[in-house]
């Protein structure tokens, strides 16, 4: 997603790698695990912490608790409508006043919580 949302192209990152664009394809989908020295790599070209690969992702104090399910959001891949959820992120990452992307942020939790409950 930051990928995208920066207007890379797979075969850029994969340049800036010293990997193939199929490679990147294969990191992005999972199919080929990320070591940290690349995971490191990535996060430096791509300006964002390490951390950031793993915003929503289960912890292990998550999964030894694990009676209920998961309130992490879902990744890119699972989402509905990808198109969507890229065009609705790039939007949003343009807004530049904190106080109004927390506003939507909380009229987009309120929506969703409306959803499950209707």
């Amino acid at each position: 997603m930051r990928r995208v949302l920066l207007g890379l192209s797979q075969e850029k990152l994969g340049d800036a790698l010293g990997v193939t664009f199929q490679q990147v394809q294969k990191y992005e989908k999972g199919t080929n695990r990320i070591g940290a020295s690349r995971l490191q790599q990535i996060s430096n070209f791509l300006n964002v912490a390490p951390s950031f690969f793993f915003d929503g992702a289960r912890n292990e104090a998550d999964q030894i608790q694990g009676m209920g399910e998961s309130s992490a959001p879902a990744f890119v891949g699972d989402f509905p409508n990808p198109s969507e959820d890229m065009a609705l992120s790039r939007a949003f990452s343009r807004i530049r006043d904190t106080k109004v992307r927390k506003r939507i942020v909380d009229l987009v939790m309120t929506l969703a919580e409306e959803s499950v409950h209707t």
